[in-house]
C-alpha cells in the first residue's frame, strides 16, 4: 500500500510551519500516529552514543527526561547501526525500550509491532524516529519506501533544528572559538528541564559563559548549583583548562589558606614538600568555590586580593605568583544579609556578584519534575541491571504534590530508594514504582493555586454554546500559562491533537 499524496503533504505542511521546532516535531508524531493508527512514536536526537526524547505521542511524560544509551537497550542500537528501515518481529526477544511505558495500557507491557526509522544527514546518524503499536499487524500495509519518506521528511526537520541550533551557538562566539560545524556533538553535561525558570537560567549562562566574568550562584541546597558552574565553564573560553573544585565548607581553617594559596616546605608542621594551592592549579582556567558563605573572614581578605590583583603568595614564601584565574562562587545562604550581619566582607561580596545567577528550587519548576524523574529512572534501571523500570501515573502525582525541601538531589535519592523497593516487590521482570514506595512524611504538601472551577466566571445568562466557549478559551489559556505557553505540551495535557487545539485557539481568539 502506498500513502496517499495527501498524507505527506500534511506532514510536510506541519514540518515548514512558523511556530517552534518543539511545536513542529509534536505535530510531525502527532500526524505519523494519525497516519500509521499506532500507539505510540518518539522523535529521538542522536549525540555522544545515546538517544535523547525531543518529542513523544502516546508515552508517558517522565519519558522526555530518560536518556538511553544505546549499549543498553539492544533495539535503538540496532536501529543506529541499521542506516534503513527496521522492522523488529512480534515475537523479537529483544526488549523495547518503550515497555511499559505507554499510558492507560499498564496491563500490557510489551510493544508488539515496532518500527525504527533512523535519521541521516550526510550519511551521518543524527536521530530516530520509533513507531509502536500492540497489534502485530499495524505495518503490515506500509511499504519500506512509505516509510522512507517519512524518515526523510522527519530527517530534513531534524538536521534543520540542530543547524540552526550550531549556526547560534556559533554566532555568540568569538572568531577565535569557532570552530569546524558538526551535527551530533555533544558533551557529558546536561541540564534537564524546560520550565520557564530553566529556560531563563540557561538562558543566562549562555550570555555569562563568553565573558570572564566572576559568577555568584545562588540557591537551595540540592539545586544543582555544581551543575551549573560545570556548564559556564564548558560553554566559556577556557574550557580547555582545568575547572578546579574546592569546597569552602569541608575546610578546617587551619589548612584553609594553604588549600587555596599553597606553602613552601617547611612553612609549618607537617609541610614535608612544596604544594601548590588550587589557585595555582585553576591558573588560566576556573576555580568553583562552592559555598564561599562559609569561607573564614580572615581568608575572605587574602581572598580578596588573589581577586583585586591576580597575585598570591604561598604560605612561608616571600615570592609573589601571577594567575589568571575565572571566579565562580556558589552559596545557598544570603550574603547580602551575611554581609550586613558581620560574617561576610561587603568588598568581596560586590568582586563575587558581578553577574549572580539564581538556580530556581525545584517546587517553582513543576513541569521539570517528571522529565528529572525519568532521567533518575533510567538510570536506576541501568544501575539495578533491569530490562525495565517504570512509574505509575498515581507516582508522578504524588512526585508533583510535593514540596521537595531537598530539591533535585531529594528527588534522586526517593527514585533510587523507590526503585529498589519496587525491584524487591515485583521482581526483576518489569517492576512498577507506584505511591507506596515513597516515605514522604507529609510535612512538606505542595500549596495549590485556586482551582479551575473556582476560576471561572459564572455562566447564567449565556447560551449553551457562548458558555461552553468561555469555559474551553479560559481552561485553555490557564492549562497553557501552566505550560509556560507551550503549545505541544498543553494540547498534550489537554489529551487533544496539537493542529485541533490551533485551530480551536484562533477559533476562540486565543491566538
Amino acid at each position: 500500500m502506498v500513502l496517499p499524496t495527501r498524507d505527506f503533504t500534511h506532514i510536510a505542511l506541519d514540518l515548514t510551519t512558523s511556530i517552534s521546532n518543539q511545536d513542529r516535531f509534536q505535530r510531525l508524531l502527532n500526524t505519523i500516529r494519525q497516519t500509521l493508527n499506532c500507539d505510540a512514536s518518539a522523535l529521538l536526537v542522536f549525540r555522544g552514543q545515546q538517544f535523547t526524547p525531543l518529542a513523544i505521542d502516546g508515552l508517558v511524560p517522565d519519558v522526555l527526561g530518560r536518556r538511553f544509551t544505546i549499549s543498553e537497550h539492544p533495539r535503538l542500537e540496532a536501529i543506529a547501526r541499521a542506516g534503513d528501515i527496521v522492522r523488529f518481529p512480534a515475537d523479537s526477544d529483544l526488549p523495547d525500550p518503550f515497555d511499559g511505558l505507554i499510558p492507560n495500557r499498564e496491563d500490557e507491557l510489551k510493544v508488539h509491532a515496532c518500527i525504527g526509522l533512523p535519521l541521516m544527514a550526510d550519511d551521518n546518524l543524527i536521530g530516530a524516529l520509533t513507531i509502536d503499536s500492540f497489534d502485530t499487524s499495524s505495518f503490515a500495509d506500509f511499504s519500506d519506501q512509505d516509510l522512507r519518506t517519512i524518515s526523510a521528511l522527519a530527517a530534513v526537520s531534524l538536521n534543520n533544528a540542530l543547524m540552526m541550533e550550531q549556526l547560534e551557538k556559533l554566532a555568540s562566539e568569538s572568531p577565535s572559538q569557532v570552530s569546524s560545524l558538526k551535527i551530533g556533538d555533544t558533551d557529558n553535561i546536561e541540564m534537564i528541564g524546560q520550565s520557564a525558570p530553566m529556560q531563563a537560567l540557561k538562558n543566562e549562562i549562555d550570555v555569562v559563559a563568553k565573558s570572564d566574568l566572576n559568577v555568584l550562584i545562588l540557591g537551595e541546597t540540592g539545586v544543582g548549583k555544581e551543575l551549573v558552574a560545570k556548564d559556564i565553564h564548558r560553554k566559556s573560553s577556557r574550557a580547555n583548562q582545568s575547572l578546579v573544585y574546592l569546597n569552602c565548607a569541608a575546610l578546617p581553617e587551619s589548612v584553609a589558606e594553604s588549600e587555596l594559596f599553597g606553602h613552601v616546605k617547611g612553612a609549618f608542621t607537617g609541610a614535608i614538600s612544596n604544594r601548590s594551592g588550587k589557585f595555582e592549579i585553576a591558573n588560566e582556567g576556573t576555580l568553583f568555590l562552592d559555598e564561599i558563605g562559609e569561607l573564614p573572614l580572615a581568608l575572605q581578605a587574602k581572598l580578596l586580593r588573589v581577586l583585586q590583583y591576580g597575585d598570591l603568595q604561598r604560605i612561608g614564601d616571600d615570592r609573589s605568583l601571577k594567575v589568571n584565574v575565572r571566579i565562580i562562587a556558589a552559596t545557598n545562604k544570603d550574603l547580602k544579609q551575611e554581609v550586613l550581619d558581620g560574617r561576610f566582607r561587603a568588598d568581596l561580596y560586590h568582586r563575587l556578584s558581578v553577574f549572580p545567577l539564581h538556580v530556581a528550587p525545584l517546587r517553582e519548576r513543576d513541569n521539570d519534575i517528571a522529565l528529572l524523574a525519568g532521567y533518575f529512572i533510567e538510570k536506576c534501571r541501568a544501575k539495578l541491571g533491569l530490562q525495565t523500570l517504570r512509574m505509575s501515573k498515581a507516582s508522578l502525582a504524588v512526585l508533583s504534590q510535593y514540596n521537595w525541601p531537598g530539591n533535585i538531589r531529594e528527588l534522586e535519592h526517593c527514585i533510587h530508594r523507590a526503585a529498589i523497593l519496587a525491584r524487591s516487590e515485583c521482581g526483576a521482570d518489569a517492576p512498577q514504582i507506584c505511591p507506596h514506595h515513597f516515605n514522604f512524611d507529609g510535612n512538606h504538601p505542595k500549596t495549590s493555586g485556586p482551582s479551575v472551577r473556582s476560576a471561572m466566571p459564572a455562566f447564567l445568562g449565556d447560551s449553551l454554546r457562548d458558555a461552553t466557549d468561555t469555559f474551553q478559551g479560559q481552561y485553555i489559556k490557564q492549562t497553557l500559562e501552566a505550560n509556560n505557553n507551550n503549545w505541544a505540551a498543553t494540547a498534550r495535557q489537554l489529551g487533544i491533537d496539537s493542529g485541533n487545539l490551533h485551530r480551536l485557539a484562533k477559533r476562540l481568539g486565543l491566538k
